[in-house]
Order: structure tokens, then sequence, then C-alpha cells
């Protein structure tokens, strides 16, 4: 439903693009507050950017602000169509283009009882209730156990999909640390696995980039808030100088890097790599100003 709203969006729209940080660190109340917009929140968890980037730049004619979240491990992560950062953006957009009336219909009834009834989840991993869920939780005799550590969901999304840390996240370390585990695990994992692939990440953005110029477009680029031992792998694995400065100096167009500021460079997540809601409130209001500021957007506030 928000890629639908791209096809009638103007010039004066703004997108949101990324992965799950800026989903959980834009937060779009206060954006709206500072700019007089709502942006179209396209960001996706655990995905590359770059696929919905494409489907925007390639498929519609919006020509407004995107803002473009680039979280190292997963914007120069690959191009392969069958990696999971790749695949999951991509089934996005396929189903988008391939949905059926029937599809579209059934979300459209479910909206009334999704807002006026509580549902029991029914998540896979640690949070799941379903049987199958349950039953493999029971861990007997030599049977092989899932290496990933369990998995909370920690986020709450409301119908435009503006996304907000749940509170336990802050309040419960326990629980924090057990996302951090998962991270970790993904870190530890990503040693063993194919390196970066930021030549053919960096050439297909960029192409994508200066077709969007091109015709009017104006893209930000965004770097989010991490802490801890996730910061500290971004750092070893991918080299700010390496990757993000050398995105900015290709892009040629504003970027923000959350260290540049003294009002951001402190930041701590509660799980190493999103901010809690009070937090992500502060950050989308401040670097709203920022922006605005610099006339990287416009403020279209009526009052």
């Amino acid at each position: 439903m928000q890629r639908e709203r791209v096809e009638n969006a103007t010039s004066d729209n703004m997108l949101l693009m990324g992965s799950s940080r800026v989903l959980f660190d834009i937060q779009l109340n206060e954006w709206e507050t500072q700019t007089g917009i709502r942006p179209i929140q396209l960001a996706t968890v655990g995905s590359s950017p770059l696929p919905i980037f494409h489907d925007i730049v390639n498929n519609t004619k919006f020509n407004g602000t995107i803002l473009v979240g680039a979280t190292p491990g997963l914007f120069f992560s690959t191009t392969n169509p069958e990696a999971q950062p790749w695949a999951w953006p991509q089934a996005k957009v396929d189903y988008f283009h391939n949905r059926t009336y029937a599809q579209q219909l059934n979300h459209l009834l479910s909206i009334p009882l999704q807002k006026s009834l509580v549902f029991m989840s029914d998540h896979q991993g640690v949070d799941g209730i379903k049987l199958k869920e349950l039953i493999n939780k029971i861990h007997v005799g030599n049977r092989v156990l899932d290496p990933m550590p369990p998995f909370h969901e920690f986020g709450e999304i409301e119908m435009d999909r503006n996304l907000k840390m749940k509170p336990i996240t802050v309040t419960d370390t326990a629980y924090a640390n057990s996302v951090i585990k998962v991270w970790q695990f993904f870190m530890e994992g990503a040693k063993n696995g194919p390196p970066p692939d930021k030549d053919a990440t960096m050439a297909f953005f960029l192409k994508d980039l200066n077709t969007f110029k091109a015709r009017g477009g104006n893209v930000l680029l965004l770097r989010c808030p991490s802490s801890g031992s996730v910061r500290m792998g971004e750092k070893m694995g991918l080299p700010r100088t390496d990757f993000w400065d050398d995105l900015v100096k290709q892009a040629k167009v504003p970027a923000y890097h959350f260290e540049d500021y003294d009002q951001f460079k402190n930041l701590t997540c509660p799980e190493e790599s999103h901010l809690s809601h009070k937090d992500a409130r502060f950050f989308t209001t401040e670097l709203a100003k920022i922006m605005i500021k610099d006339k990287a957007i416009t403020n279209k506030k009526t009052n």
C-alpha cells in the first residue's frame, strides 16, 4: 500500500529507503512536524535498498526526494539476486507489480479486523506460538540444533509502516542482549562468507542515481547510528574511508553520517544497531533541522 502511494506522489513528496535502521530511526510523526511532509516509508529489514531504489527510478515518474540509508553490511553486500539481502526486497517489488485483485481486496478487508482485534503472535522463532514452533523448541536426544540464537521481535509497526522499538528492548538488558547475540552471530558468519561486493553495488546504485538526478530527483544519503560490538565490527570489516566516504565522493549528493554531529555521535543503541523510540524521535527531529538548514530539503509547513 505504501509503494502504491508513490504512483501519485509529487515532487514535494519524500521516500525513505534502506534497511531496518531507517525503519526504526526515522519517525514519521517527528519528520512531519519539522518539515510538513509525511514521508512514504519503503525501508525493509535485513535488506539492501538497491532493488527498491531501482524499482522507483525505472518504474515510476517520481522526481521528489529520496533518503537512502546506507547500513554498510547490507548496502555494499551484493547484487546477486539469490542472496538474501537482495532477494527479500526484490520479492516485495515483485509482489507489488504482480499482486492480484483478490490479494488487494483481502488486505483491505483485513484492516478493520486488525484495528479491532488483538492477534496472538504466530511468528516463527522464539516468539512463535504455533504448535510446530513450540515443538521445535523441545530439544530431544541428538536432534541437530539451529546454531542461530533465538531472535525476538523488538519492533511495533503501524499502518503506514512507522516503526517503534518495543520498550522491553530498552528496559530489559537480557532481552536486548538476546538480539545482540543474533547480530554477533551474523557478523561471525560474514567472516566466512563472501566479501562485500563494493564494485558491483556501487556501479548499480550510481547508474540509477544518475538517471534519477537527470529527471530532477533529489537524493540524500544517511548513515544511522550503531554502537558497541556492532559498530566495532563495522569499523573493522567495512572501514568508513573505504566504503561510506567513497560512496559519498562518487554519488555527489548531500550525505549525513551520525559520527559527524555532536548530538548524534554518542547515541547508544539498546541492542547496538537501532535507536530506542525516544532517541529515534530526537534523531529524526534534529536530522530534519540539519537538512533544512543545509537546504537539502525544504520546509513545507504552512504555519
